[in-house]
């Protein structure tokens, strides 16, 4: 379709799907790349779509080092689409942007400089008007009648123009590994990554089928590979406001956020996916800092005699579940089921292989419906209450048969059915 370059510095992959118009002004943004054409291919991968892409990529021909890969449309898999562009990369580095983004004159140019520096890192770029909910008004026409860096002249003092993860980041001077989760807000609209490091990682898991998560996850486990994730505000784009079903891609991002606690069962993946079900996920690193927090200040609160207690309460024989366990072993006549929010205290509780164990908080285990006779929720899970009182009492009510609410020595036991309680 074009010349390839013998041997470019940057693979520029673009997932789209039935975006034709779209496309055809990103494309036309990445011709006037600063960096000069002759440095950066561009790998266009549509997913499914049967509109006028592969035309529009055409006219690109003469004027980009370009390439167009389709897959049949089963449904959006967008990760799929990423991963089949970058199979067919030939530069070192990838920058993954969204169809539908206008990339400022300088954009490639910053990417490549932020990779200088011999240090395996995610570069996270700007985007600005990236407020899918709440589009800045009056901005679309200018967007559509302009170069890019004119429009960001006009509007980049406006917060409603800002991305919507600019006040997030504000506050830790856009360093994300000043942050909890430094790799939460690694979106794909706008992200440069090695070649090396993307595969190294698996790419994106294409069993993500639906809007939402596969991006996140995979940024969890390039950090999990000693990636580190910087911001770069220079790097930016800018968003294209264009129509989008949020009912429907509100609804695959929660099962997709259901996927991706099953493949990471950990605290912080319980968090991440009740905010998401409760419509509130960019508070996700804000909670995991709060969990960080109250790990250390309950690592000393010993349970084992509201734990006893409350076996004792269960009767003999009960199949028991303990949430916020601590180190603490109960003493039962058949193998518990113990979690706690704290991987050290939790191995400690297992070190005898009496019983099995999730390194969980609570709101959302892998254990099947009514699959205890009793829940016991311990003291340890005090300072999470607060937040998560409803989600974890509705997570013992479908597991369990019978909620005890185990308290210290003094307070006693409350030991009620296993209904969740109403806030």
């Amino acid at each position: 379709m074009s010349r390839i370059i013998a041997t470019p510095q940057v693979t520029v992959v673009i997932p789209t799907y039935q975006r034709a118009p779209m496309i055809r002004r990103t494309l036309a943004e990445l011709v006037r790349q600063r960096i000069g054409v002759d440095r950066f291919e561009v790998i266009v991968a549509d997913d499914g779509g049967s509109d006028d892409t592969l035309a529009v990529v055409q006219e690109f021909a003469g004027s980009l080092h370009i390439r167009y890969i389709w897959q049949e449309d089963l449904g959006f898999r967008a990760g799929q689409a990423r991963n089949a562009g970058a199979r067919l990369a030939a530069a070192p580095l990838l920058v993954f942007l969204d169809s539908g983004t206008l990339p400022g004159p300088d954009f490639l140019g910053r990417h490549l400089a932020a990779h200088e520096r011999p240090v395996r890192k995610a570069v996270i770029g700007y985007a600005y008007g990236y407020n899918p909910e709440e589009p800045m008004e009056g901005a679309e026409g200018v967007i559509l009648s302009h170069p890019p860096e004119e429009t960001v002249r006009l509007f980049a003092g406006n917060p409603a123009f800002h991305d919507r993860r600019h006040a997030i980041l504000e506050p830790v001077d856009f360093d994300p590994e000043r942050r909890a989760l430094p790799w939460d807000l690694m979106w794909t609209i706008n992200v440069s990554i090695h070649a090396g490091d993307f595969w190294a990682a698996g790419g994106f898991d294409e069993s993500f089928v639906g809007w939402g998560a596969e991006d996140s996850e995979l940024a969890y486990r390039l950090h999990s590979t000693g990636l580190r994730f910087t911001f770069d505000r220079d790097a930016w784009v800018v968003e294209v406001p264009h129509e989008s079903d949020w009912e429907v891609q509100d609804a695959t991002y929660r099962v997709n956020m259901r996927q991706f606690l099953a493949k990471h069962r950990q605290p912080m993946m319980e968090i991440g996916e009740r905010l998401v079900f409760h419509g509130s996920g960019l508070e996700w690193n804000e909670h995991v800092e709060d969990l960080i927090a109250w790990t250390g200040k309950a690592r000393e609160t010993d349970v084992a005699k509201e734990v006893a207690a409350a076996v004792r309460d269960a009767g003999p024989g009960a199949r028991i579940a303990v949430f916020g366990c601590g180190s603490y072993s109960p003493d039962t006549a058949t193998p518990a089921v113990l979690c706690d929010f704290d991987a050290d205290l939790l191995d400690a509780a297992l070190v005898d292989g009496r019983h099995t164990g999730h390194h969980a908080i609570g709101i959302q285990t892998p254990l099947a419906d009514k699959s205890v006779d009793v829940v016991v929720l311990t003291s340890r899970l005090a300072g999470l209450r607060p937040r998560w009182d409803e989600d974890l009492l509705t997570e013992a009510a479908r597991i369990g048969h019978r909620i005890i609410e185990a308290s210290s020595p003094a307070g006693g036991i409350q030991s009620g059915l296993g209904a969740p309680k109403t806030l």
